[in-house]
């Protein structure tokens, strides 16, 4: 049996994705005239300009946030704005500058520490992709005719209203299908996951990966990928319980879609709009309470091997999902609460683009806007403010990064009305010799009421008696602050219990003096 191992970087990173087209603009980077305006709602088919040194002209701006590590949706040739239409898997797509930009790129985030990720879709190419087009050419005269699932010909590339004689992902025409049973495609995708580790990514973010299923296709992958680079992240966009993926063969992590869905239902409750998640990969609707969220949480964490779980990469939304800041409403409290299961769970945290200043968007091309850098009285200074505490807090404790996680309360079986409104739980990291050196407890209140709960200090644990600092609260308590306060307002410590009073829709971290 193979053990998990999850490279070591992953578990103390926070990480930040960029959809590169709406990220930044940088007036280095040579652009075509026909650009939709910088401020203009999304399209399907509109392009804004961004490009890769527009990040890395804003890389002072991510590293003052927090962030360690950016996942980047495709930055391949393609005639898309999303690129996941991928024509030349071998070039960065000129409208984001070329290879001379991704290498300014790779050598400003290396100088910092900084970690890349980027986007591999190897389900399938493009219409315009080269072994495509020469198929579109030439007929069953293609030497790459068997590099594509052909089932006639001739092949029908765009009238709707005849067959299109090839397989394609979703029926998409534009998306054809890769022949992953063909020995030369495999050999050619395992050569493009090969050269980006080597030209210096961390990480492959694998789009759609349970539709390959040649055998051995990703066990192959991860062999060849860390055989150069042992360290190196497979996170694949899997929506559901993934543990055919995660035995320690094939990725390292998935892309956590199955703590978002509880975390909108705990944190939104009667304010998740149904309209923005209707017919998704998720169905994070109606609301839950805190015994029902605490026990979908207990369930998850226990799908996985400990060092699996450390390895998942944690999102609220994504260039597949509406924001969800837009989900529930524009509730700033639930938006402050999800954030906060956000930093304070296992695994790798992820932050979509703008989300820190509270950016909005309804689904697919809404949840892609522009990030307004040249607007902004308009960000929403709250969300900045705990969304770069909570980061540092993260930083600062290795018990939020590899720390065990214990749920507090409510117990199994609790069903009182304080145990459908809070949820608690511990985060606490040993030494080698079993000492706690590091716990924090974080409590949270749904309702809209305030809420007192009792917590036996048999259930914390040794730790308990120190856990006498807020380090993360609402208003009057500092926020990721460098100094903890005592917070008497919020906990009392009486023979064997310590108790919280929690304000209605708060949040709280209770840390170690």
């Amino acid at each position: 049996m193979i053990t998990p191992h999850v490279p070591g970087w992953v578990k103390d990173a926070v990480f930040y994705q960029i959809f590169p087209d709406r990220f930044a603009s940088s007036p280095r980077v040579a652009k075509p005239r026909n650009l939709e305006s910088w401020d203009s709602p999304p399209t399907v088919y509109g392009y804004k300009g961004g490009d890769l040194l527009g990040v890395v002209e804003h890389l002072d701006y991510l590293q003052d946030l927090g962030i360690t590590a950016i996942y980047f949706t495709p930055i391949f040739q393609s005639a898309c704005n999303h690129r996941y239409h991928t024509h030349d898997y071998y070039q960065i797509d000129p409208l984001l500058g070329g290879m001379p930009a991704w290498r300014e790129l790779r050598r400003e985030t290396a100088r910092r520490g900084m970690k890349i990720v980027l986007d591999g879709v190897f389900n399938h190419a493009s219409r315009g992709n080269f072994f495509f087009n020469d198929i579109l050419e030439n007929g069953a005269s293609s030497p790459w005719i068997d590099w594509f699932i052909i089932e006639g010909f001739p092949l029908n590339a765009y009238d709707l209203t005849r067959p299109a004689n090839y397989e394609a992902w979703a029926n998409l025409r534009a998306l054809p299908r890769w022949n992953t049973e063909n020995p030369e495609v495999r050999e050619y995708l395992m050569g493009i996951g090969e050269y980006w580790v080597r030209e210096g990514i961390d990480g492959w973010r694998l789009d759609v990966p349970f539709e390959i299923t040649a055998p051995g296709f990703w066990h192959e992958f991860r062999n060849r990928v860390k055989a150069i680079n042992p360290e190196t992240y497979i996170v694949g966009e899997v929506w559901w319980d993934s543990r055919n993926f995660l035995r320690g063969d094939q990725f390292d992590g998935v892309m956590n879609y199955l703590f978002t869905e509880p975390v909108i239902q705990f944190t939104g409750q009667d304010h998740i709009r149904y309209d923005l998640i209707r017919a998704r990969s998720i169905n994070p609707y109606p609301g839950i309470d805190a015994s029902h969220f605490a026990d979908r949480i207990e369930q998850l964490l226990g799908m996985y091997a400990w060092e699996t779980s450390l390895g998942q990469l944690n999102l609220l939304d994504s260039h597949d999902t509406a924001r969800f800041r837009s989900i529930v409403q524009n509730d700033e409290a639930a938006v402050e609460l999800a954030t906060l299961l956000l930093l304070t769970f296992p695994g790798a945290p992820s932050i979509y683009y703008g989300n820190e200043i509270g950016l909005e968007g309804g689904q697919d091309p809404d949840c892609r806007r522009t990030f307004p850098w040249n607007q902004p009285d308009d960000w929403n200074q709250a969300a900045l403010a705990y969304h770069r505490a909570l980061i540092a807090l993260r930083h600062a404790h290795p018990a939020l990064r590899t720390g065990n996680h214990r749920r507090i309360y409510p117990r199994p079986g609790d069903m009182n009305a304080t145990a459908r409104a809070v949820y608690v739980f511990l985060r606490e990291q040993a030494d080698p010799a079993g000492q706690v050196s590091d716990a924090l407890l974080v409590a949270l209140n749904a309702s809209t009421a305030t809420q007192r709960v009792a917590l036996s200090t048999e259930a914390i644990g040794p730790a308990s008696g120190h856990l006498t600092h807020v380090v993360y609260g609402p208003s009057g308590t500092p926020p990721g602050g460098p100094v903890p306060v005592p917070a008497p307002d919020v906990l009392q410590f009486h023979e064997g219990t310590i108790e919280l009073t929690l304000p209605p829709r708060t949040g709280y971290v209770i840390a170690r003096a």
